[in-house]
């Protein structure tokens, strides 16, 4: 009978539903094998032999020795899986030696016998003591040792010959419990301390062990020892090795077992969040180089960014509304982008139309999915808890959860977007200076290179071109785990999956996520800060300025975008919407930000008695004609008056994945030497200087950006 058996049969004993039974009877069913069972009382009950083996009502009562799962000892598999290479040879070697001393072959067997096998000492006719003394002098051991080894592998085979130092606990082994309690504890109150030094450490447990065990006295290890210790308690509580910071989050890791969120569809989850991207990029309106915020909104089952928007400094409560706005009204691609980036106007992949080429024609659409959330998950920041988005989200049906406090994980696949997005594209741009102070470079604000809007546009054409589009890890189907699936290809997987999405009923609704100002209607239009706006739509508001209606019934609102004050959005009685333009809108080419036109106020103020808007936007283009032109000498010379030494070195080499990006590339490839239209525009008309030579012109051309943006420093 083996060691790990036990006799079953009558008069085994079982302990059942905490009270000790015996086997009196054994009975032979057609429905299987049953027992009579009697307890202390002499009462009989009849049990299933199955149920009375596998159940967990009843234990069996044995009082042979043998191995048990409950044993102290390591088990024999997990003690030889921690062995390194090194360590399993050994072992394996001193097998041998001991097969040899016990049978006098090392392999224990006279079938598979090496030459000169057995030895004359370890001859099987010799005493056993004789071949454990001949053993002893061989290895240079003593008798006991070997006698040891003989008798561990006769209970454990070549598990039993690992030593106890190996087997240890974690490299905690020998350490006495108590010391090893007293530093644990010692270790979390460092948890929100600075970082301390293990030598502080060790003294602080060695005082505190010895006043918290006053009347037993607990070994000190040596200096060697308690360090070797240290180590091993650093892995379980990270004191010394990582940033303070990193060791807080993964003190505040939950105890229990993580759970998480699981969408089915997509537009189910929408994460929402903001980080401070680790590039420096270049404001065109006061020609310095600032940080800048990213916030985006991402669907949680297709990891589709839905919507993104780069700040200058800091985000508002307004920025974040307008992520969502681009969620329902997602802008469109510009011509330069490749024909797969786009998605068509309705938000739904080409790849499940029917004869897509003949649907769409040429690439237009957008640049995201058109998807109306369900629950919006944001973290507890002021832009995300505003009045204003909560109540348009409380109106739309949207559900708002704020995740837990300090517990980035919540919204896990917006992080790991954030991490993709700097180890992949902001790294190789100009101006990155590391997602920390320890890998910032010298000076990464001389290089500072893009502008925000060209930041933002490259960020967003990465995320529809290289994001989108390529498989990622974390996005898989549990029937079909080896499938490699992309975000764009799990949106299509989700649509069949589901059988619908959520898509806005109306597209106006995207309307009430802009800010709303309450303006009364003159017979010129409407003026918001200085701004008149007019329409056909206002006909029959005009003579409402002069009426006897109380002012608060005549005012109305206006939806307008801080980003592009060319234009509002008003609806009328009849509930139907209607874009007023801005005056002055015609002579722009592009949106224009309120920061913007107060900067083009404020510039036109100190030039002229009596400045208007129509000035104040002449004289901000000639700035942004000067701050934004297309040659790479105008760029060094905004670089240059925002008061760096520096002039801006290109990287030679760029990943392909991000020079191939037309954002990226229609800077990165502008000429060093100035363009001759750029040459034309510098030169003085009045000096008309033709007979200097390339390096006159463009220091010439350095003087005249340096006179010409001379009120940079008055701007301070």
């Amino acid at each position: 009978m083996s060691g790990t058996g036990t006799r079953l049969g009558v008069g085994t004993h079982f302990r059942l539903d905490g009270e000790t039974v015996e086997v009196v009877e054994f009975a032979s069913l057609a429905t299987g094998m049953e027992v009579v069972l009697k307890d202390g009382l002499d009462r009989l009950a009849r049990m299933s032999l199955r149920e009375l083996l596998t159940s967990d009502r009843a234990k069996l009562i044995h009082d042979k020795s043998g191995p048990s799962s409950a044993d102290e000892e390591g088990l024999a598999a997990v003690v030889l899986s921690q062995l390194n290479k090194d360590e399993k040879k050994d072992v394996l070697e001193r097998a041998g030696h001991v097969r040899e001393m016990l049978t006098g072959y090392c392999s224990g067997s006279e079938d598979l016998a090496r030459p000169n096998e057995p030895r004359p000492q370890f001859a099987p006719g010799l005493p056993l003591q004789a071949r454990y003394a001949a053993k002893a002098a061989e290895l240079g051991v003593t008798v006991r040792t070997v006698r040891r080894w003989a008798r561990a592998f006769r209970e454990m085979g070549e598990a039993g010959l690992v030593p106890k130092t190996s087997q240890a606990d974690g490299g905690l082994g020998n350490a006495d419990p108590r010391w090893v309690e007293v530093a644990v504890e010692v270790l979390k109150e460092y948890g929100e301390e600075s970082r301390p030094s293990v030598k502080v450490v060790l003294e602080e447990i060695e005082a505190r062990v010895r006043d918290k065990f006053k009347l037993v006295k607990v070994p000190v290890p040596p200096r060697t020892t308690a360090y070797r210790w240290m180590q091993e308690l650093e892995r379980r509580h990270p004191t010394f090795r990582l940033s303070t910071q990193r060791n807080r989050d993964i003190a505040d890791r939950p105890k229990g077992v993580y759970g998480k969120l699981r969408p089915t569809r997509p537009g189910e989850y929408v994460l929402m969040d903001t980080t401070r991207l680790d590039v420096f990029a270049f404001d065109p309106v006061t020609l310095r180089w600032m940080q800048a915020e990213l916030t985006i909104a991402m669907d949680w089952y297709t990891r589709c960014i839905i919507g993104l928007r780069a700040t200058p400094v800091s985000t508002k409560a307004i920025d974040a509304a307008a992520v969502l706005y681009q969620a329902y009204r997602p802008q469109p691609v510009p011509e330069s982008w490749p024909r797969e980036a786009a998605w068509p106007e309705h938000g739904i992949p080409r790849g499940v139309l029917v004869e897509a080429e003949a649907v769409h024609g040429p690439v237009t659409g957008v640049w995201g999915p058109k998807v109306a959330p369900e629950t919006l998950i944001v973290d507890h920041g002021k832009i995300y808890l505003s009045a204003h988005l909560t109540s348009v989200c409380q109106r739309m049906g949207i559900s708002v959860q704020p995740a837990r406090l300090r517990t980035g994980r919540d919204k896990g696949p917006a992080e790991r977007y954030f991490r993709t997005l700097r180890e992949d594209l902001l790294q190789r741009l100009p101006g990155y200076k590391g997602p920390d102070i320890h890998s910032r470079g010298l000076n990464p604000e001389k290089d500072a290179f893009f502008f925000h809007h060209e930041l933002e546009a490259i960020i967003r054409e990465w995320t529809a071109v290289s994001y989108h589009r390529r498989p990622h890890s974390g996005l898989l189907d549990p029937h079909l785990p080896k499938v490699e699936l992309s975000p764009a290809a799990m949106f299509e997987h989700g649509l069949a999956r589901a059988g619908y999405i959520e898509v806005p009923r109306d597209p106006h609704l995207a309307y009430e996520f802009l800010g709303v100002t309450m303006r009364t209607v003159q017979h010129y239009g409407v003026e918001i800060n200085g701004r008149r706006y007019d329409g056909e739509c206002l006909d029959g508001l005009r003579d409402m300025a002069g009426s006897d209606i109380e002012l608060g019934k005549r005012r109305r609102p206006f939806f307008a975008d801080p980003d592009d004050v060319t234009r509002i959005h008003f609806r009328d009685h009849e509930r139907v919407w209607h874009t007023l333009w801005w005056e002055h809108a015609p002579s722009l080419a592009m949106p224009l930000s309120e920061e913007a036109l107060q900067f083009a106020r404020r510039l036109a103020a100190r030039q002229y008695t009596y400045p208007d808007d129509r000035l104040a936007i002449s004289l901000l283009l000639k700035r942004w004609n000067l701050g934004l032109g297309t040659s790479l000498v105008e760029r060094r010379m905004a670089l240059r008056l925002s008061r760096e030494q520096a002039a801006l070195d290109l990287p030679e080499q760029q990943a392909d994945t991000v020079s191939s990006l037309p954002s990226v590339a229609r800077v990165l490839s502008l000429p060093e030497q100035p363009t001759p239209a750029a040459i034309e525009r510098c030169q003085d008309p009045e000096a008309g200087d033709d007979d200097a030579d390339g390096l006159e012109e463009l220091e010439e051309e350095l003087g005249f950006y340096a006179t010409a943006l001379k009120d940079i420093d008055d701007d301070e």
